[in-house]
């Protein structure tokens, strides 16, 4: 068994697959729970919270091409604990990068196990890093992200102009009836830009980014088979993030944040917002909804938002869909959706 397999083998139960990395913390016996109390302190939680079983740090990108053509970049880096203490060697380190382009989805991937020095987080000056591929700067809000695969790079520069949002009550995530949840906040407030490799050539981009930062050790319930989630950059300067977490007796449990152009956020209640499914298109021998409808009945809100490119699949270790998206309705804009637990076929 390989390095990769060997690591997949230790975090994933099967179980837990369908649900993608969050599905890791099914069990949290040992470690940390997220605590509605809990306030944020900057720059402390840029960096790892070790005594939680998983984390990420997430930045996705909508951009322009200098040649016309819209462009989207991920960039994930992933940690999870296997033991609970804090130590290096009970880290193991994951992370995704993508481009969606005209020409196609390209992705790839990386692994390390913590104490090697080829992988980790500090929180200032901030630092992201797995190998050469990096989330670099003086803050949290000015970095540069790099990432390579074997046939594309992304050598961005992510700039913000506006504040640090915590997602839920006060950064308290709720991912279920029955209470799971996390802590996370976003950064939807960057200019990006900087240089895509394809290997058509070098295509220099501008575009918005947003970044999310969430941790817990159990946010899901083991019913829950997946998830379907979004974040809206809205025309007027007003910021959306949504989710709804699929369960397998048909239900859903549905949220989410609406961020106003300063910044201020609106947590919005189940049952407050709805996200209905509506074309899908067939990708990789799943049938995926690329066409959704999110509606918000208090705030007059309906927004349709499809897929610039459906095949955005990516195909690593834990497969999901991920990748670009146009909103049209009462408020249009663009941005970034991801659905998990699609099983094939």
């Amino acid at each position: 068994m390989n390095v990769k397999a060997l690591l997949l083998a230790l975090l994933l139960p099967v179980s837990a697959a369908a649900q993608g990395f969050a599905g890791l913390g099914q069990s949290a016996d040992g470690f940390a729970l997220p605590d509605p109390a809990t306030r944020f302190v900057f720059p402390d939680d840029h960096g790892p919270h070790d005594d939680f079983r998983i984390e990420w740090w997430y930045a996705t990108a909508n951009l322009r091409g200098a040649d016309g053509q819209d462009y989207g970049i991920q960039w994930t880096l992933f940690r999870s604990a296997l033991a609970s203490g804090g130590n290096a060697v009970d880290q193991v380190w994951m992370a995704h990068a993508a481009i969606s382009a005209p020409s196609g989805h390209v992705a790839t991937e990386r692994f390390a196990r913590g104490g090697a020095g080829t992988a980790g987080v500090t929180a200032s000056p901030f630092a992201a890093r797995i190998d050469e591929w990096h989330m670099t700067g003086p803050t949290l809000s000015d970095v540069a992200v790099f990432a390579q695969g074997t046939d594309f790079a992304i050598d961005l520069a992510f700039v913000a102009d506006g504040p640090f949002v915590a997602q839920g009550v006060e950064g308290f995530s709720v991912k279920s009836d029955a209470g799971q949840a996390s802590h996370y906040y976003s950064q939807p407030f960057y200019e990006v830009s900087g240089t895509l490799t394809l290997p058509g050539g070098d295509v220099a981009v501008t575009g918005q980014g947003w970044l999310d930062r969430e941790w817990s050790s159990a946010p899901l319930t083991a019913t829950q088979t997946g998830w379907d989630w979004t974040s809206l950059h809205l025309d007027g300067g007003e910021k959306l993030m949504v989710y709804r977490l699929r369960d397998a007796d048909g239900s859903a449990y549905t949220t989410g944040t609406w961020i106003s152009a300063d910044g201020t956020p609106t947590p919005l209640a189940p049952g407050e917002v709805e996200m209905t499914a509506g074309r899908t298109a067939r990708v990789e021998g799943r049938d995926i909804p690329v066409a959704w409808t999110i509606t918000i009945p208090a705030r007059a809100v309906e927004i349709a938002i499809e897929a610039i490119y459906p095949q955005s699949w990516m195909d690593v270790s834990v497969a999901y869909w991920e990748g670009p998206v146009r909103a049209t309705g009462t408020h249009p804009g663009i941005g970034y959706l991801e659905m998990t637990g699609y099983a094939p076929d």
